[in-house]
């Protein structure tokens, strides 16, 4: 984090009547955009900004000071950089509602956390950074309802960016949709050296270097992503909530096992969540100690949704496909973890209890059969843990139970069954899996991977293995879901269009296709 400000200004917000004389002080930094334009001092924003887990007094909001993103340090050199921050009610910044100035470094990578607090509840607010002579862009961010209301929200979420896989047209589109909340799932980045992971339809860009295994190699890659444009518009679009699967530190790594054996695998991990810190928009809670980090958390957007954001990564047993995964003992939360979402499930009111989480949650018989054939890093490795969570939300008479995932690189929209291996069994919930950003290509509307997962799988609704995202508008009545995709990422600028959408009443489980 950074060491503190080096005025007697606090991090946190100075709000109301104080911002008006902050804003003509210690903000000198922040000039008009037109000032900032003509600036002839090096932009040192070029990585964009973000905010993110949204309360319904405040939100963080995030940038990263970089000269040169594909520079040693992003081509900064200063021992510490003073960061001005405001947050307005309008674009032109005329009503300030807070105003403050923090200080970075290399130590944090030049990132910048400000949770700011004391806003209005259910707000639109718009937010930059002034540092170094430069002006960022200026973000839209917005704070949750009272807790009590009952107020729609209109979700985007993804997963799955490969940098060398394509173009991030998809982050284009997402930031056009103008939701109130964007939920990451995992796989931010990729950690394969250049070239390693190639998609069918070719890799039209390259990380440029090796797999990244320190502090600054993970930096670098992030330094890549936060550079795209398309990317940029996304984070500064909406406010984010996020949480990380396995290539943030290394492919299907399990708890303290890496994919493969190699030395000081946890010094690894503990470089790569110092990077993932410094490069979303989440709270001090989540800044990690070593190589364990607080990653699963709770937010609730008023009385309408609640989203219990999981980690199926640090405390997972090792992955298995076998007669083994049905051991009741194994976990892919962890002992404390699972006892946390149940308590959550067990005193939650809210119309929607959303899981938003990493692999796929539902039986998946990924092979013509018999035998079936699973995949054990998804939550078919787990089984026992999977039933055990589905029956809490039932005992705990959870409203509507809604399971968010990505990973698979295919859209999927499926029923959740008490028992799927019984496909008369109730309906108890429903599942979203988000296809990938770009990786993997281009993918196809028709595949024959895809209709053999519904023929076996009468539970799955629906899969399209295209590139994009899904969008969820909750209300108090219903969920309405739309699966989003872009027919090619080899080649930037595709257009986006609706493959499918479907519905899910208030108290009634089960998709309906719209």
């Amino acid at each position: 984090m950074p060491r503190p400000p080096s005025s007697a200004l606090s991090r946190r917000a100075v709000l109301l009547g104080g911002a008006a004389a902050l804003a003509a002080t210690s903000m000198s930094t922040l000039t008009t955009p037109r000032a900032a334009a003509s600036a002839t001092r090096p932009d040192v924003f070029t990585l964009g900004v973000a905010s993110g887990d949204p309360t319904p007094d405040g939100v963080v909001l995030w940038t990263r000071l970089a000269r040169d993103p594909h520079g040693r340090n992003g081509g900064m050199t200063e021992a510490a950089v003073d960061v001005d921050w405001q947050v307005a009610d309008d674009e032109r910044f005329t009503r300030v509602r807070a105003a403050g100035r923090t200080r970075t470094g290399p130590q944090d990578g030049y990132a910048v956390h400000v949770e700011v607090g004391g806003l209005p509840a259910g707000g639109t607010f718009f937010y930059r950074f002034g540092a170094l002579g430069r002006l960022s862009r200026t973000g839209t961010t917005r704070t949750a309802p009272p807790p009590t209301a009952l107020a729609p929200v209109d979700i985007a979420f993804a997963s799955c960016a490969n940098y060398e896989h394509g173009w991030f047209t998809a982050y284009r589109h997402l930031a056009q949709e103008s939701p109130d909340l964007v939920l990451f799932l995992g796989d931010y980045l990729y950690e394969e050296a250049a070239g390693t992971y190639r998609a069918k339809s070719g890799n039209p860009r390259s990380y440029g270097d090796a797999e990244p295994t320190t502090v600054e190699g993970y930096r670098h890659r992030y330094a890549l992503h936060h550079a795209d444009p398309d990317l940029q518009a996304a984070h500064a679009a909406a406010p984010w909530i996020t949480v990380f699967d396995d290539h943030e530190v290394q492919n299907n790594w399990a708890g303290d096992h890496p994919e493969t054996p190699q030395r000081d695998f946890l010094a690894r991990r503990a470089a790569a969540f110092r990077a993932w810190y410094e490069n979303v928009p989440v709270r001090l809670p989540q800044r990690p100690r070593g190589s364990t980090i607080q990653c699963f958390r709770r937010l609730s957007w008023g009385a309408t949704a609640t989203f219990h954001m999981l980690d199926t990564r640090q405390y997972r047993d090792v992955q298995t496909s076998g007669p083994g995964a049905a051991d009741p003992r194994r976990t892919i939360t962890g002992g404390a973890q699972e006892r946390w979402l149940v308590d959550g499930f067990r005193t939650s009111r809210a119309r929607w209890d959303v899981l938003g989480q990493q692999v796929f949650f539902s039986q998946l018989d990924l092979v013509p059969g018999p035998p079936r054939g699973f995949n054990g890093d998804a939550w078919d490795g787990y089984p026992v843990e999977r039933d055990r969570i589905v029956a809490s939300w039932q005992r705990s008479r959870v409203r509507n139970a809604v399971v968010l995932s990505g990973d698979i690189h295919t859209h999927y929209v499926a029923d959740i069954r008490a028992d799927h291996d019984d496909p008369t069994s109730p309906v108890v919930g429903t599942e979203l899996v988000s296809s990938s950003i770009t990786s993997e290509g281009d993918g196809s509307d028709h595949s024959a991977e895809v209709a053999g997962a519904l023929a076996r799988n009468p539970h799955i609704r629906y899969g399209i293995a295209r590139r994009g995202y899904l969008t969820a508008r909750f209300t108090p009545e219903r969920l309405q879901a739309a699966v989003r995709v872009v027919d090619r990422v080899s080649t930037p600028g595709a257009p986006v269009r609706t493959a499918a959408t479907f519905t899910v009443a208030d108290r009634t489980p089960g998709l309906q296709q719209a």
